[in-house]
């Protein structure tokens, strides 16, 4: 049985607690934050400490924390050649202090503590510096989900960037066009099916090969009353992303 021990309190490290208290061959014997507000929640299922100090002894470390502070938290763990692990998409593995062996194990996956998350289908990359602490993350991996790849520092660090975009900003985006509704007295609701259908779409098709509207056409007419019916920020947005479109296809507003 792998003994695991979670350092953080935040978004990630609440979600993959929980399921890692769910497995079977994993033993969760410690968690660490320095505000024990934040793991309350988990007292009555294994020790939590804010004193890093105490940690225990266990086969893995993960550092689950602001991507600022991982390197010193590495630091301070008070352990020597343990396999030590980050949860970040953009960190490189070599942040991780020299005294101890270096890994990552980063789910794929937006976050939030209010809204359940199904591990079964999350995207797990692993890196290690070598053989015996991959297999080790890759067992770890197998009792998440078993969804599990070879992803090393630079291929994470340009895979972030690109979840940025397809998460981050299309969020973003979501949140602009809710605005837009609210603001004419139209519910975001008859948004949803065009949102639902537009995610579906790339399950079959490209993205350039799904993509449709004023921009793709290059009905320039559409996007001038488009253009002139928004606010200065977001017409902005709009000319950028109408611009990318049609930079992509080849044509010119």
């Amino acid at each position: 049985m792998l003994k695991v021990i979670i350092l953080g309190g935040g978004n990630v490290a609440f979600h993959l607690t929980n399921k890692l208290l769910q497995t079977g061959n994993i033993q969760v014997v410690q968690i660490y934050n320095r505000s024990l507000e934040s793991i309350n929640c988990f007292s009555s299922k294994t020790k939590i400490t804010n004193n890093i100090n105490n940690l225990l002894d266990a086969d893995i470390y993960i550092i689950s924390i602001s991507d600022d502070f991982i390197e010193s938290i590495s630091e301070n763990i008070p352990f020597k050649n343990k396999l030590v692990v980050h949860t970040s998409g953009s960190v490189s593995i070599k942040e991780i202090s020299n005294r101890n062996r270096k890994g990552v194990f980063y789910p794929l996956q937006t976050f939030s503590k209010e809204r359940k998350v199904d591990f079964s289908n999350i995207p797990l990359c692993i890196e290690a510096e070598n053989n015996e602490d991959l297999n080790t993350l890759k067992k770890l991996a197998i009792e998440v989900n078993n969804n599990c790849f070879e992803v090393n520092s630079n291929q994470r660090k340009n895979l972030h960037i690109a979840a940025v975009f397809v998460n981050n900003f299309v969020n973003h985006l979501y949140h602009i066009g809710h605005s837009l509704c609210e603001e004419n007295n139209v519910s975001f609701d008859v948004l949803k099916p065009l949102i639902l259908e537009t995610a579906s779409k790339i399950n079959t098709l490209k993205p350039n090969e799904a993509q449709t509207g004023p921009a793709r056409r290059n009905d320039k007419n559409t996007i001038e009353k488009h253009v002139t019916l928004l606010p200065e920020n977001l017409q902005e947005i709009y000319t950028l992303l109408t611009k990318s479109i049609q930079d992509t296809y080849g044509k010119k507003l």
